[in-house]
């Protein structure tokens, strides 16, 4: 069962978090833990029932018309095992709307791969050119893919969806 994450797990988040993405996808640790106090943002976690342990972990952003999952990674040793899938599905049912994410170009078998779970768990590809704008000083723009839960976005609904992101999570003026 997934619950909201307590501060003192933030390491664990970002320390799979670290293993997961490259530099120019998440903030340095500070400015990361920062968002925890930000009321649009949450981390959702799923720990081992044995340990305690962080197995996995979503951030997500709850905005009006939809929420923005911008982190989710599975902890090495637990990928592969339908956790993800079971994060998803509690998540979806936990907020209820829906949901955008950035993915990696499908120009890699690990990013086609990714992009084909997105699609199994209900997600569309968007046909739209995006950017993720620079996350902290000092990061790159990378250029992603967005996806989104219900449907493909209209054009109108995609504009929607990146003006929120630039302004809400990656500051932009």
């Amino acid at each position: 069962m997934i619950e909201k994450i307590q501060r003192r797990d933030f390491e664990q988040v970002f320390n799979i978090m670290r293993q997961s993405f490259t530099e120019d996808e998440f903030r340095p640790f500070i400015e990361q833990k920062d968002l925890l106090n930000n009321p649009l943002y949450n981390i959702f976690v799923l720990k081992s029932q044995k340990c305690g342990r962080i197995k996995a972990f979503i951030c997500v952003w709850n905005f009006p018309d939809f929420s923005y999952i911008e982190h989710f990674a599975v902890a090495a040793e637990h990928r592969n095992s339908g956790l993800g899938s079971k994060m998803l599905s509690e998540l979806s049912d936990l907020l209820n709307q829906r949901f955008c994410l950035e993915v990696e170009l499908p120009e890699t078998d690990l990013s086609k791969r990714r992009i084909e779970f997105y699609k199994r768990a209900g997600f569309f590809e968007n046909p739209y050119s995006y950017i993720q704008p620079p996350i902290s000083s000092g990061k790159n723009e990378v250029p992603l893919m967005l996806m989104s839960t219900v449907s493909q976005l209209t054009n109108e609904e995609f504009s929607q969806v990146r003006n929120t992101l630039y302004k809400e999570v990656y500051k932009l003026k």
